[in-house]
């Protein structure tokens, strides 16, 4: 997994997954096969109800394991792979966002959730931010090693450089830009996540949407304001514009001036 550059995060799941696996028959994965792969991922998603994702996810370190650690070759017409379903994600309206900001009095929690809308970050990149990262001369944000381990700029704007000189001026942090409970450490992805839920709480939103639906509303709000999508693109970290391009969908079709060609035709006369 280091040699293929899998992250941390892709790592530790797909060792669960394989214990999971050699737990649910109580035997060394290595001793098993294709029949008892077909098993588990028959059991995960017909008993277990898993969802899609989660079941592509195990299907992907299953099929890591047996061909690259033990080897073997895998057969997808017997192992075929589930196909994801595709959801639109939820997203806050800007009125809903400046709530989450007035609601949140701490000023170290103020910054983490603008910082993550303003630059429309993925939460593990928000973790991992150094105050070096920070430009202000160039009003950019350096994202290093984001998802693919690629590295990339994206916006800094002034609302938020003015609260992260606020919270840095009370906070005075030395290396990460948004520390752990310990100075050493970066704060965890799961802190992040209580921030923003405590936000949501406090103001009442009752959509299904955590941190990263602030990512979410990022780029459906630069759409909106008619951002060309190849930039929101780069802005994201996509691979390919065709990620962005879910997007389109998220956003209100008043704000395109997009019309029914039905409104385009001359109005029929009464003869």
């Amino acid at each position: 997994m280091d040699l293929r550059g899998l992250s941390p995060n892709t790592k530790s799941s797909y060792r669960l997954h394989v214990k999971h696996f050699s737990e649910h028959f109580g035997n060394p994965p290595e001793q098993m096969g294709e029949a008892e792969i077909r098993k588990f991922l028959h059991h995960g998603i017909a008993v277990r109800k898993l969802s899609s994702s989660y079941a592509s996810v195990c299907y992907s370190a299953l099929k890591f394991f047996f061909t690259n650690t033990l080897g073997r070759k895998w057969d997808n017409r017997n192992l075929p792979q589930i196909k994801r379903k595709k959801k639109l994600p939820n997203i806050l309206s800007k009125e809903e966002i400046l709530l989450l900001f007035d609601a949140t009095n701490n000023i170290k929690h103020r910054a983490v959730l603008m910082t993550a809308y303003g630059a429309g970050l993925r939460v593990s990149e928000l973790a991992k931010l150094k105050i070096a990262d920070i430009d202000s001369k160039n009003m950019q944000i350096f994202v290093r090693q984001g998802k693919g381990q690629v590295d990339r700029f994206s916006l800094l704007s002034v609302a938020n450089l003015t609260v992260l000189r606020k919270y840095y001026k009370q906070y005075h942090p030395k290396v990460w830009l948004f520390p752990g409970q310990y100075p050493t450490n970066a704060i965890s992805t799961h802190a992040l996540q209580k921030i923003f839920l405590e936000a949501k709480r406090k103001v009442g939103i009752e959509k299904e949407v955590s941190i990263h639906s602030l990512r979410h509303s990022f780029a459906t709000h630069l759409l909106e304001d008619g951002v060309d999508i190849c930039h929101i693109q780069k802005l994201l970290g996509h691979k390919s514009v065709s990620t962005t391009c879910k997007y389109l969908h998220l956003t209100r079709l008043s704000l395109l001036n997009v019309k029914s060609p039905l409104d385009t035709m001359p109005e029929p006369t009464d003869d």
